[in-house]
């Protein structure tokens, strides 16, 4: 998968445009252009094979009531998270909840945790940030985690750069989150992929980095 984006810089201020190249117009200020950028394409997901045993998945926020405002979550996420969560739990991962306190009893109904999970009440995009996620999972011998949710611009992004400060290796299914636009999407893998221990070739299962894979590209042996 390939994507692209071109975004106007004038006065220091990117104006991002959903796909194409934009043309240089004059400034309406100081007479200078406006520079045309295209940015990085997103680099095609990576095929992993993980260990069951030191593998966690990390789901965060498939609740209603944001996914009622958002259509990709319903229409995109959910189908791919459906079948990729039984794959997780007949190979017996270790599976974590996060969202909000007030939306801890709506989750979607076919992705809602079950007994044994883990439940996290955030208070920042960071699941990690003043909660016990890190020593609940370095107890249970966690060293890689899948994250998947709502979304790669947020929550997403902000807990894998919490997962490696702590020396997690990270696995985002591409087909599992999403953002309110496609070029906010766009923004959110580069910048996974750019943060931390970069990984812009988006090697596969680079240590203490994030790779970006697809739920049907996830194999656990």
């Amino acid at each position: 998968m390939t994507l692209s984006r071109a975004a106007l810089v004038t006065n220091g201020v990117a104006f991002a445009l959903v796909c194409g190249w934009a043309q240089a117009q004059p400034a309406t200020q100081g007479g200078k252009p406006m520079m045309t950028l295209q940015m990085p394409a997103t680099p095609d997901p990576a095929r992993v094979t993980l260990d069951p045993k030191t593998t966690a998945l990390i789901v965060l926020d498939y609740v209603e009531d944001i996914c009622a405002a958002q259509p990709t979550c319903k229409g995109q996420m959910l189908p791919a998270m459906i079948p990729f969560l039984e794959r997780v739990r007949k190979a017996g991962l270790v599976v974590a909840y996060g969202t909000r306190e007030r939306n801890m009893t709506h989750w979607l109904k076919e992705v809602a945790p079950t007994a044994g999970d883990i439940k996290i009440n955030n208070f920042a995009q960071d699941r990690f940030y003043n909660t016990d996620l890190d020593k609940i999972l370095k107890a249970k011998g966690i060293k890689t985690l899948i994250i998947v949710g709502w979304k790669i611009s947020g929550s997403v992004t902000y807990t894998s750069v919490g997962a490696m400060a702590r020396d997690y290796t990270v696995v985002i299914p591409m087909d599992t989150t999403s953002a309110g636009s496609s070029y906010e999407t766009t923004i959110g893998f580069y910048n996974v992929l750019n943060s931390g221990n970069a990984n812009l070739a988006n090697e596969p299962l680079k240590p203490k980095a994030v790779t970006l894979s697809r739920t049907d590209l996830v194999n656990f042996q």
